[in-house]
């Protein structure tokens, strides 16, 4: 059985956008579309409705590729749990409450016992302060919260030196 993986917005959006001029972003663009090239294979990706509807937004020719990448994944739901999970998320100050779609991502990834929750979002998702407290959350709800990572922790790695 593959490892299952939920692939957050940014993901897709670095994974579909043109080169940018920022060097940093540009790096990150250039990992995403390697790992997607050369390892997503090695496992079972999802993503949401939630994340269609953030591709879904701004310049339309933009969102139909972000969209027709989100065509090849399997869709995962929303129910109660997700919705008890993101607001515990959200009331235990784990995720700002001004991201509370941030929020419903892991309570998604980790209510459907994805292995991994991948992501470029830094400041709410995949911050190295804030992980302790939303795997904290995630644990007081009975769940094992996903290994939160970007695609340049999914490569696959060489033996070669």
């Amino acid at each position: 059985m593959l490892p299952k993986v939920y692939v957050e917005t940014s993901v897709v959006s670095y994974l579909t956008a043109w080169p940018s001029t920022d060097v940093r972003v540009l790096a990150k663009q250039a990992a995403t579309k390697e790992w997607w090239a050369t390892s997503r294979e090695r496992f079972e990706l999802f993503a949401s409705g939630l994340v269609v509807d953030e591709a879904s937004e701004g310049d339309k020719e933009a969102a139909e590729e972000r969209l027709d990448v989100l065509a090849t994944i399997a869709l995962l739901d929303g129910n109660s749990e997700v919705d008890d999970m993101a607001v515990a998320l959200l009331s235990c100050k784990a995720v700002p409450t001004v991201a509370a779609d941030d929020a419903t991502h892991i309570a998604i990834a980790t209510v459907h016992q994805m292995d991994y929750l991948v992501t470029w979002n830094f400041r709410h998702i995949n911050n190295a302060t804030k992980i302790s407290d939303i795997e904290a959350v995630c644990r007081s709800l009975g769940y094992q919260c996903p290994r939160i990572c970007t695609p340049e922790h999914l490569k696959e790695s060489s033996d070669e030196t």
